[in-house]
């Protein structure tokens, strides 16, 4: 299953009848950074484009006449034939790229959606389904992933009184479950959809080694929303990335007494000690985090790595094989596990493993890199 971008994902706070909590002492330091080297634009991420209402209002015109708006929309999105849409997550799209690209992650097509769902007077409601955790790589930097859905509703009421018919809703999912699984999910606002978006943008940022960008990416993010605490540890990232170890220390420390237990937090913290020369810190932070995560992401992966250039093919395939069981669809466990096996000899799972990790992988480059790769290895079994 693919799942959408975010930074060193953490858990959100919800509270019932009170305010939810939120850092309170001061987090940003813009005199650290330069400007960005483009608008970070709020207004930007759902507004629609001339092409966008021509296809609501002529391409799909007939079909909203004779189905529906909400029925009309859904089979645009989910036939081929029509919107032809593509799931790639090289980067964040607003709703007008996701458009004219007709491609992007969960979140970019939810973000469309909602934009043209919009503009045929529908009000759309936002999920955060509750997935396992999963982690990737983007650069040097170590992320993890989330999903998001939504439901087009009928409006009940009109004016400022709008209810959603929740029985008749119609859930859009870029990223179905597979047949039999049930998802959880809870009910996010729109704010915190704009938060992802931004926090997104931050990570694909600093991935790309653009840190000044990536600050006003994840202060935007924040202001957006400042119960998305996983914007908060982007933040000590960016900080991380610039040298401003003290305020990643402090914007950790302000996160970390919301959410003791957050394993990305720690593992930055730990991270902030060590670079201060501050070792029994680091060591008591390292123990706090091994008591919660005993063996961290990607632990096995560069054990593997090592046993790969070490030319130990059975250690490689036993420590590729730990990280496929506990991360079933990352593309890069599946890969590696595909070297092992071939310098074993096994060609045959060899080709499995890389056919899986093309299936598995989101992004059209890795996608076309795996294909000839399984290209090479037929060639290869024929000579």
């Amino acid at each position: 299953m693919r799942r959408c971008l975010a930074l060193l994902t953490a858990l959100l706070l919800s509270a019932c009848s009170t305010a939810p909590l939120v850092p309170t002492g001061t987090v940003f330091d813009d005199s650290l950074f330069s400007a960005p080297s483009q608008p970070v634009d709020r207004s930007q991420v759902f507004a629609l484009s001339d092409a966008m209402k021509r296809y609501l209002e002529v391409d799909l015109a007939a079909e909203v006449r004779n189905k529906g708006e909400r029925a009309a929309l859904a089979e645009a999105l989910s036939r081929r034939e029509r919107l032809r849409l593509e799931y790639d997550t090289a980067t964040t799209r607003t709703a007008s790229q996701a458009f004219d690209a007709r491609a992007g992650n969960c979140l970019s097509l939810v973000i469309m959606t909602s934009a043209l769902a919009r503009h045929l007077g529908m009000p759309v409601q936002y999920h955060s389904v509750f997935v396992d955790e999963t982690w990737g790589r983007a650069g040097n930097l170590l992320v993890s992933s989330g999903h998001v859905n939504l439901t087009l509703n009928n409006r009940l009421g009109g004016g400022s009184n709008v209810r959603f018919d929740a029985v008749a809703a119609v859930t859009i999912d870029f990223d179905p479950p597979l047949p039999g699984q049930r998802q959880h999910s809870r009910v996010i606002s729109e704010s915190t959809v704009v938060a992802m978006f931004m926090n997104n943008r931050s990570a694909e940022s600093l991935a790309a080694g653009q840190v000044d960008d990536a600050y006003w990416w994840s202060r935007a993010a924040i202001e957006a929303e400042p119960t998305f605490l996983t914007a908060y540890n982007t933040l000590a990232v960016v900080y991380l990335r610039r040298g401003a170890l003290m305020q990643a220390e402090r914007v950790l420390a302000q996160l970390l007494a919301l959410e003791p237990a957050n394993a990305a937090a720690l593992s930055n913290l730990a991270s902030v000690y060590l670079r201060q020369g501050r070792l029994a810190e680091a060591q008591a932070t390292q123990q706090r985090l091994a008591s919660i995560e005993p063996a961290p992401p990607f632990h096995y992966f560069h054990r593997g790595l090592e046993a790969l250039r070490q030319r130990d093919y059975a250690q490689a395939k036993s420590l590729f094989q730990k990280e496929v069981s506990r991360s079933a669809y990352y593309h890069e466990f599946h890969f590696g596990l595909a070297m092992a096996l071939l310098g074993l000899g096994e060609f045959d799972e060899a080709r499995h493993q890389l056919a899986l990790a093309k299936a598995s992988s989101t992004r059209a480059a890795d996608r076309e890199l795996y294909a000839g790769k399984l290209e090479r290895m037929k060639e290869l079994r024929v000579q």
